[in-house]
């Protein structure tokens, strides 16, 4: 099967499952984004284990799965706040149980450990205050600023792609991702632009210049995400994450840009009173 065309259909089936957990119900939100924090989060641990590496899997994955279930439930408001203080003892727990393991690298696995939570769990988990602006005085189910980031991102890394594929020649960092071009950069950048200004027309609560600060954020945050997640394959000598997502390689491979630029969309909505 033609390489752009398996790329293609994969992306329109991971698209809709994105789309339909965002903009259906907040139930079919969660249990989507759920499934795919605990999957890539688990995709991470695999990957690293290739480095000799032994994270607790369980823990983290347990620990990533609570943590977006207390952001749910909270914007939801159907627990407290404070339900966030359970991390406290439940890190203690963790490391506890990592001094009782016969391990030569115990420091190396609780960071990997922890690493994979906060690198994967903690952007799936803000997702929730971004589809429910207004915690705490009144959160409302809200899809539309999060469809539209999504849509941003997604003509990013398109253009991106084709661009690069088709004219790419200047390399942004050659032993990091010999396949990032500075090329592919200026095509996702003006696809990027373009799905902005459409957004603005698609979605009426939010302006011009929002769509603008998302597309820089996009644009610089989601090429050092894909850096660093190349920087990680680089090291372990791995062309794919996984294999999840056929023509993509695994769902690691295709959010790396999405866990860099949810954090900082957040802060910035948060800092600019947005949320």
């Amino acid at each position: 099967m033609n390489n752009l065309f398996k790329r293609t259909l994969t992306g329109s089936v991971y698209s809709a499952l994105i789309l339909a957990g965002i903009l259906i119900h907040p139930v079919v939100f969660a249990l989507v984004f759920a499934s795919l924090l605990f999957f890539t989060q688990l995709e991470f641990y695999k990957l690293v284990e290739r480095g000799d590496s032994c994270p607790r899997k369980s823990t983290g994955l347990i620990l990533g799965i609570l943590l977006f279930a207390i952001c749910f439930g909270v914007v939801c408001e159907i627990i407290p706040g404070s339900t966030y203080l359970i991390f406290i003892p439940v890190l203690i727990i963790i490391f506890f149980f990592d001094v009782l393991r016969d391990s030569t690298k115990l420091i190396q696995n609780i960071a990997i450990t922890i690493t994979g939570f906060i690198y994967v769990a903690v952007p799936f988990s803000l997702l929730n205050f971004i589809i429910f602006p207004g915690y705490p005085e009144k959160p409302v189910f809200s899809p539309e600023l999060i469809t539209g980031i999504f849509f941003v991102m997604w003509a990013y890394d398109s253009g991106a792609y084709l661009c690069g594929s088709a004219i790419g020649k200047h390399k942004i960092h050659k032993k990091i991702s010999p396949n990032k071009t500075w090329e592919g950069l200026m095509g996702g950048t003006v696809l990027a632009v373009i799905m902005g200004v459409a957004n603005t027309y698609l979605f009426k609560t939010t302006e011009i210049s929002d769509w603008i600060i998302i597309i820089l954020i996009t644009v610089i945050f989601g090429t050092l995400g894909d850096l660093f997640e190349s920087k990680i394959k680089r090291r372990l000598m791995v062309k794919d994450s996984g294999n999840w997502l056929p023509g993509h390689g695994g769902l690691l491979d295709r959010l790396d840009s999405f866990l860099f630029i949810i954090p900082v969309i957040f802060v910035w909505l948060t800092f600019s009173g947005k949320l």
